[in-house]
């Protein structure tokens, strides 16, 4: 469904990525690893439309991206979660899922939704948009305003909006980052239903390798930017290069 063809950019004399090629297919859940500073997020980055590659193109069914801006991506049916939340702070949740929904419905951006004007007369909207919260477990606080919610709930919200848009193609940076324990179960339940769609596709950036081994059909190991591993989750967390590299364990250490 997803593919990434000698993916590369520069920063002045730096190769933040370098040449990754990667194929993703429909029904499984990439997860992309690497210490900081790897390219991860650049990776998405450049995936999502937010960064322009230096070289390289990516693919979706076949047609080629690369030209096009982050919302024509989304459009095109690549759907982002950040690491930070990208919600309206000012609107409430129900809003904010609404607004999602109808952009969804009507194909435009954000800016061209006349969003006040058509909900008294959507009703099958509104009902998506109630079941939505009661799916990513917000119902109780619909009428909240985005920015005053726990971070944990900013994090389920932007999840939300991310479900209602649709897309074919679900990436996910760090989703469990700075939620409490009582948080992360919702969320990764959320990604567990995404994945039991066999049209969906999942890119998961995961520093939590609990997470990774639960979820993930298929590990991707950036380093330096390239591409250093990529197999079934056994088999690439057990590569000696990979734990030396992601997890600081040397092959002396492991035969000890």
């Amino acid at each position: 469904m997803l593919e990434t063809q000698s993916l590369t950019i520069r920063f002045g004399g730096h190769v933040a990525v370098n040449a990754v090629s990667c194929r993703y297919e429909a029904g499984t859940l990439t997860a992309i690893v690497g210490p900081n500073g790897a390219g991860k997020t650049t990776y998405f980055n450049l995936i999502s439309g937010q960064l322009r590659a230096s070289e390289g193109s990516v693919h979706l069914n076949g047609k080629d991206l690369t030209a096009l801006s982050a919302p024509a991506r989304m459009h095109a049916g690549l759907g982002r979660a950040f690491q930070l939340t990208q919600l309206f702070p000012r609107l409430t949740v129900h809003e904010n899922v609404r607004l999602a929904l109808q952009s969804r419905q009507q194909g435009m951006s954000w800016r061209q939704i006349r969003f006040w004007r058509t909900w008294d007369d959507d009703r099958a909207l509104l009902q998506r948009a109630d079941a939505l919260l009661e799916r990513t477990r917000l119902s109780a606080r619909r009428n909240q305003a985005a920015a005053d919610l726990p971070h944990g709930d900013q994090r389920k919200l932007e999840i939300a909006m991310l479900i209602a848009l649709d897309p074919q193609v679900f990436m996910f940076d760090e989703p469990t980052a700075g939620m409490s324990v009582d948080d992360v179960p919702v969320v990764l339940e959320l990604i567990r239903e995404i994945k039991n769609d066999p049209s969906k596709t999942i890119l998961l950036v995961e520093h939590k390798m609990d997470v990774v081994r639960e979820l993930a059909d298929r590990i991707v190991v950036l380093h330096n930017g390239q591409l250093m591993a990529d197999g079934d989750p056994a088999t690439v967390i057990a590569s000696p290069i990979v734990q030396q590299a992601y997890l600081g364990v040397s092959p002396s250490e492991k035969a000890a």
